[in-house]
């Protein structure tokens, strides 16, 4: 069964609007008021039919397009700094191979070494968590007029955002120091 309400707008410039309130579905009614009409009058031409939802859609397109392009731009910043710091930490392995190595041959146990590639990573991510908190805190003021529904200061997403940034780097952590922890002291001496 569908209900349907008409309200009538007043004239204006040579034209009559028209709302119909429905309680189904509003994009499949469309074509059953114009065959109504059409059947009534069919001298009646009738021009913009939509439902209500299309000119709110088409209004809130350019803030939906950038809410969009700012997630994959943050997923695609979240890849780059994973990239780039197990970049860092893979050639500050293979430039501290020696002195690994060293360790190693004077009784350093492989989870020393991993200690200490994981502790110097995690050591960058939180100094660029902490930083990039307090730069976006910052910036979020500025942006205050973008943000709907939440708020400025929204510690629950700062702090999602900075573990999650922690626990990609404690990823992005786990290949070098596994490597460095398997090296071997005699090939790191003679490595140059």
């Amino acid at each position: 069964m569908l209900s349907v309400r008409i309200f009538v707008a007043p004239l204006r410039a040579g034209s009559a609007h028209f709302a119909l309130r429905t309680a189904g579905d509003t994009a499949a009614i469309i074509p059953a008021v114009r065959q109504v009409v059409n059947s009534e009058a069919h001298d009646l031409p009738m021009f913009d039919l939509r439902t209500q939802s299309q000119p709110v859609d088409r209004l809130l397109f350019g803030e939906r397009l950038v809410a969009r392009l700012s997630a994959v731009f943050g997923i695609l910043a979240l890849v780059l700094a994973s990239i780039g710091l197990y970049g860092l930490l893979s050639y500050e392995v293979l430039q501290r191979t020696r002195e690994i190595g060293i360790r190693s041959a004077f009784g350093a146990q492989p989870r020393d070494v991993l200690r200490l590639v994981v502790g110097q990573g995690m050591g960058l991510a939180v100094a660029g968590a902490v930083l990039g908190v307090c730069v976006a805190f910052g910036v979020t003021r500025y942006l205050q007029s973008l943000l709907y529904g939440v708020r400025p200061s929204d510690l629950t997403t700062f702090a999602g955002v900075a573990l999650l940034l922690i626990l990609v780097a404690l990823a992005a952590c786990g290949v070098p120091a596994w490597r460095a922890a398997r090296v071997d002291p005699v090939m790191a001496l003679r490595y140059e």
